[in-house]
């Protein structure tokens, strides 16, 4: 597992995720998408199980991320898809605190 950090206290992380807007975030060698719901930051795989559509253009709407393409929602916490026969979406660990947004990836 690797340990990524975003910002450097809690204004400056929420300063940079507008409430439930996906921003792209390149950690590593890997794009994922991060959301803010009120106090609460998630982090997800930026592309949809099921074709690979980009989720960054996706929209959130009562805690889910819906798919641009075909309009699959998935939760965001845990990633369980919650429509059609779609594998559920990569999920990843994000905990803010007064040094900043710690976000682990596999």
């Amino acid at each position: 597992m690797k340990e990524f950090q975003l910002g450097n206290s809690v204004s400056e992380v929420l300063e940079m995720l507008p409430e439930a807007r996906i921003k792209k975030v390149k950690l590593g060698n890997r794009e994922i998408g991060i959301v803010r719901v009120g106090d609460r930051i998630f982090g997800f795989n930026s592309f949809c199980p099921h074709r690979g559509a980009s989720l960054i253009q996706g929209s959130i709407h009562a805690g889910e991320v819906i798919c641009p393409l075909h309009h699959y929602r998935f939760e965001l916490q845990g990633g369980r898809s919650k429509a059609g026969d779609c594998p559920d979406l990569e999920t990843f660990p994000c905990t803010l605190s007064e040094d900043g947004l710690k976000i682990i990836l596999p």
